[in-house]
Formats: structure tokens, sequence, C-alpha cells
């Protein structure tokens, strides 16, 4: 049975892609908090829902990720 083997630069990579759908839901929620006048408390109280944005922005940048994959490989066996 073979191993899989993920390389390093490929974890580093998709760690920042979800560092970036943190800070994008923590944005959202810094929005939020700006437009409805809330307290700056939210931040806190509500991390584990801006956690749970964080994965969805996740999984539809992995959906984006994807198709353009797909699309890639589609125009590549065309031209090919």
């Amino acid at each position: 049975m073979n191993e899989i083997v993920i390389p390093m630069r490929r974890i580093v990579q998709e760690l920042q892609i979800f560092a970036g759908c943190v800070l994008a839901a923590l944005l959202v929620n810094v929005y939020s908090i700006l437009r409805f006048n809330t307290g700056w408390m939210e931040l806190l109280t509500t991390l584990h829902i801006t956690l749970a944005l964080a994965c969805v922005f996740f999984a539809l940048v992995a959906l984006i990720r994807c198709v353009a994959f797909w699309g890639r490989l589609a125009l590549r066996r065309k031209a090919g």
C-alpha cells in the first residue's frame, strides 16, 4: 500500500487560504458590529459563528478551485 505524502508547500498554501477565510469572516463580523451598533465584545462571544463562517468560505473557495481545475483540464484535453 502506498503512502500519501503531502508536500509542506501545499500544507502552507492551504493554511494561508484558510487564514484568509478567517480574516474575511472576522471582517464580516466587524462590519456587522459597526452596521448594527453593537458592542465589540461580540467579536469574542460570536467566535464560534465566525469560525463556522470561515469554514463555509473555505468550502466555497474549494468549490471555485475545483471548477477552475476541471475547466483547465477540459481546455487542455480539447486543445491537445
